[in-house]
Formats: structure tokens, sequence, C-alpha cells
């Protein structure tokens, strides 16, 4: 009975630091450019756009694609990059272990 709660004893500290995880994710902001920097977001651990810069240059020949593609493909990266991170907070906090869903 003494390994069965010890196994609901360290599954509740797995669980509080997993809750502790996912709220410094979420606070932890990233930015990404594309074009050079002329366009620039940020975006939190949420995957949530926070900010979003458009170099005025961009707005002078009115080339519209060219600044939608831009904003993909910050936004892309964006969402890659904190993927990424929670994928590297997870595996640190599970030692390796592939727990799918978490993130």
């Amino acid at each position: 009975m003494q390994n069965m709660n010890d196994l609901i004893r360290q599954a509740q500290v797995m669980q509080n630091k997993l809750v502790k995880l996912q709220q410094e994710m979420a606070e932890k902001e990233v930015e990404t450019s594309a074009g050079g920097g002329m366009v620039k977001i940020t975006m939190n651990g949420r995957q949530e756009l926070r900010k979003v810069f458009i170099d005025p240059n961009l707005l002078v020949d009115k080339d519209v694609e060219m600044l939608q593609d831009l904003i993909l493909s910050a936004v892309n990266e964006g969402v890659r990059v904190t993927r990424e991170a929670a994928e590297q907070e997870m595996a640190s906090l599970s030692g390796g272990l592939n727990l799918p869903g978490m993130f």
C-alpha cells in the first residue's frame, strides 16, 4: 500500500509542476520577424498574438500580398518557436517521457 501512496504523491507533485510550467509558459513572450525585420510579432506561450509591428516603408509600395506573406511568415515562426519551447520545458519536466496533449 505504501507504493500506491508514493505513486499518488508523485502524481500530485508532477501535476503541480505541470500547472506551474503552463503558467510560466503563458507569461513568456517571444518576438519573431520576417522580411529582415520589416514585420515583427510578439507572441506569448499560449500562442496568442500580442503585438504586430509593420515597418511603414512596407506600405509605400502598397504590395498587400507581400505584406500578408510577411505577416504569415512571422506568425508561423512565432508558433514554431513557442511550440518548441513548450516541448523542451515539458521534456525537462517529464524526464523525456512523451506526454501527448500537454501543450
